[in-house]
């Protein structure tokens, strides 16, 4: 009775909630990870848009990406949370279009702006005094400009080929939103020459960004240990092994996901490393980038001495 009432358009998700002895406890792990994503995020952007001594260019960088993770874990979570709540698993062909083309975008562009934010950390640390001019105001807007367009030329270019294809299977999705690897499985078509080109596509976008990521932090930490001071060392090993270590993980899982061979995959092993990068890195960023460190928390404590005064003031003045 449940198929009539679906459209025959529609796409239907296996999920991660189809084991009913872990998918409640499931349910309640990505529904905090997700509340707590939007929550440190919001603030991140909230404490670098009201406090001065934040208004330079790394947090400046810093409030975009949380505004990225912010709608970029929205276009999925949410949407499993309900389903789940309502007892159904269907997405509509135009859903899963428009949920394929926000994440690929989105995706892109957090690709390409971790990458320029290494560079940024470069630039601050192996070349302070030229810092100034060479992380401008204009050359970190475009970076973000430059960071969307990458971000938008992907979606653009690769959902319509990825939806267009005749999809004569079964239209059951073995993953938890519309991922292109998992739709292209559902396709009567030979996507060889396709897989190719997102395979092409996916080398510019993944290894291009991590190989600069990888050659700053490595000119970091060169400079560093060249330092005199024995605690700033220590102080900024400790801060680029926090990064590297969220970097790896959204990388990497994304590596695996689009440019590891299909015979090596699995479907739950494509799940597991897909929660990864779109579940996982939007919370970790703000608290591996930001929360932990000391000018966001100042400003953190700062914005709560502000509230708590003017709460006093509104009950004296009663």
């Amino acid at each position: 009775m449940e198929r009539q009432n679906i459209s025959s358009t529609d796409f239907t998700f296996m999920g991660l909630f189809n084991r009913e002895e872990t998918s409640s406890l499931l349910f309640v792990i990505i529904s905090v990870i997700f509340f707590t994503a939007l929550v440190a995020n919001g603030t991140m952007i909230f404490l670098i848009n009201t406090d001065p001594r934040l208004h330079t260019p790394m947090y400046f960088l810093l409030s975009h990406l949380s505004f990225i993770d912010m709608i970029y874990i929205s276009t999925i979570v949410p949407k499993m949370l309900i389903d789940y709540l309502l007892g159904q698993r269907t997405i509509s062909f135009v859903g899963c279009t428009a949920q394929h083309f926000l994440y690929l975008t989105l995706v892109g562009a957090e690709f390409f702006l971790l990458g320029l934010m290494a560079y940024d950390r470069y630039v601050a640390i192996c070349n302070p005094l030229r810092y100034p001019v060479l992380m401008s105001r204009r050359i970190c807007w475009m970076i973000i400009a430059g960071s969307w367009f990458g971000g938008s030329l992907d979606g653009f270019l690769l959902t319509p080929i990825t939806m267009s294809f005749p999809f004569c299977r079964s239209r059951e999705i073995n993953h938890f939103f519309c991922e292109a690897p998992a739709v292209l499985k559902l396709a009567c078509a030979n996507t060889a020459l396709y897989e190719t080109v997102m395979y092409v596509c996916c080398v510019l976008m993944l290894l291009i960004p991590f190989s600069v990521v990888i050659a700053s932090y490595a000119r970091i930490l060169t400079t560093v240990y060249n330092m005199s001071s024995v605690e700033g060392r220590k102080k900024a090993f400790a801060t680029c092994s926090s990064h590297m270590t969220v970097v790896t993980l959204f990388y990497g899982a994304a590596m695996y996901t689009y440019m590891v061979p299909h015979t090596y995959h699995s479907p739950t092993q494509d799940k597991v490393f897909s929660v990864f990068y779109t579940i996982l890195t939007p919370m970790l960023n703000p608290l591996i980038y930001s929360l932990r460190n000391k000018d966001v928390t100042g400003a953190l404590r700062r914005t709560l001495g502000r509230f708590k005064n003017s709460h006093r003031v509104s009950e004296g003045a009663f």
